[in-house]
């Protein structure tokens, strides 16, 4: 077994394949054939050396298996992975493999992968969401409009009387969800415990003044052991969804978490923290299509995917994820892409255009930011909202929605930075 024996540009994969998309640019003297022949060897079962087995072990080698053409950040190359290499649920065990070593290689002065196609075999030993798009009407009653949730600002720092407030505040000004930020876990001024009790008891008092449906988005990120704790105490507390930063707490805590609501009956929120480490460059990394696609398999019902270029945070191909995360994937549910980051009424019919109604769509200096207050912030997002779902120009609603001609008077329609 050598390099060369992970290079077969005639295969043709087969279904029960994991294949992977890369983009490479090749170490110094080598060709982009003998750096994705590395490159499948490395990931799968070769080594630097030539081996000679005695069994039959060529059956779990990956093959590069098509060499496409160079772009400006490299060349894109294909990989097919047997699926028999994979240990079934195990994401850990996945991506030590596609996107390990090979990270790090000589052979490769970039590599970034950019798409996999999962096998069915392999994406059915992942649980997948257990709600997905439909919290929508399950837990709220967003109907066909996108749901709506909003964060405290300042993120950190404020007492728990006072997020318990704009929560409230937001509630009845037409939101939909109350989240907790990445960083907002368990800290002295803003206990979890407290917090999420006094959060709940709000909610109710919401519900009952609006007759519509709220929730609370609860930021349950720790080791894992913990966060297992922190799920059983948010649905104690009648509470119906959970939080959890995905890149840093790590995927098998993630997995870990997705086990556990699932007796809870708790939806997942996912936030991507840390992600842009990983899809910032586009010549080297993960793309976040693909972790929006770690994602999916392990179960989360919501992620941020970006804001199409009109937020503060972005990423590539925001449109192109989502489509993605609502795609068959072998039975498994869509999951509800989140918009989030930058965003304030004026743009609303911007990002809807863009991206769809099936999206959530989260705002918080946008709401909080409004010259009165968090209530009339959060009437003005879900009047922009409302109207353009509709078919209704801002500036048309805007006459019959003060709170909403406010918001235009003071951030027009401009993307903030």
């Amino acid at each position: 077994m050598e390099y060369a024996d992970f290079l077969d540009e005639s295969y043709d994969p087969q279904p029960d394949d994991l294949v992977c998309t890369f983009r490479l640019v090749p170490g110094e003297g080598l060709s982009v054939e003998a750096a994705a022949a590395r490159v499948a060897s490395e990931s799968s079962n070769g080594t630097w050396a030539a081996l000679s087995p005695e069994s039959d072990v060529r059956q779990y080698s990956a093959l590069a298996c098509d060499i496409g053409d160079d772009g400006e950040h490299g060349t894109e190359v294909t990989v097919a992975y047997p699926e028999a290499l994979f240990e079934d649920g195990s994401m850990a065990q996945v991506l030590s493999c596609i996107a390990g070593n090979i990270m790090g290689m000589k052979a490769v002065d970039t590599i970034r992968l950019l798409d996999c196609e999962w096998p069915e075999g392999l994406a059915a030993s992942f649980p997948g969401p257990q709600y997905g798009s439909a919290v929508r009407t399950e837990i709220l009653d967003a109907g066909d409009r996108p749901p709506l949730a909003t964060v405290p600002k300042p993120k950190v720092g404020l007492s728990t009387e006072e997020h318990v407030q704009v929560g409230y505040d937001a509630w009845v000004g037409g939101v939909d969800l109350l989240k907790d930020d990445e960083n907002l876990t368990d800290q002295d001024f803003n206990p979890f415990e407290t917090r999420v009790a006094d959060s709940l008891e709000a909610r109710d008092r919401a519900e009952e003044e609006t007759g519509e449906r709220k929730d609370y988005l609860v930021n349950i990120t720790a080791e894992t052991d913990e966060m297992v704790r922190r799920a059983d105490y948010v649905a104690d507390q009648g509470g119906s969804f959970v939080m959890v930063d995905i890149i840093t707490a790590g995927w098998s805590g993630l997995q870990t978490v997705r086990r556990r609501t699932e007796d809870l009956d708790l939806a997942i929120h996912a936030h991507r923290a840390m992600h842009a480490a990983f899809d910032r460059l586009p010549q080297h990394g993960v793309s976040m299509r693909c972790l929006a696609q770690f994602a999916r398999l392990c179960g989360v019902d919501h992620i941020h995917t970006g804001t199409a270029g009109l937020g503060k945070l972005e990423n590539e191909d925001t449109a192109g994820i989502n489509e993605w995360l609502r795609s068959d994937l072998h039975g498994h549910n869509d999951v509800l892409p989140v918009a989030s980051g930058g965003l304030h009424p004026g743009i609303v019919d911007q990002l809807l255009d863009a991206l769809g109604t099936n999206v959530m769509v989260q705002a918080g200096g946008g709401i909080h930011g409004h010259p009165d207050g968090t209530e009339a912030g959060a009437r003005a997002l879900r009047a922009a909202v409302d109207a353009s779902v509709e078919g209704e120009s801002l500036q048309s609603r805007a006459e019959s929605t003060p709170e909403l001609a406010t918001a235009l008077e003071k951030w027009g329609t401009e993307t903030p930075r």
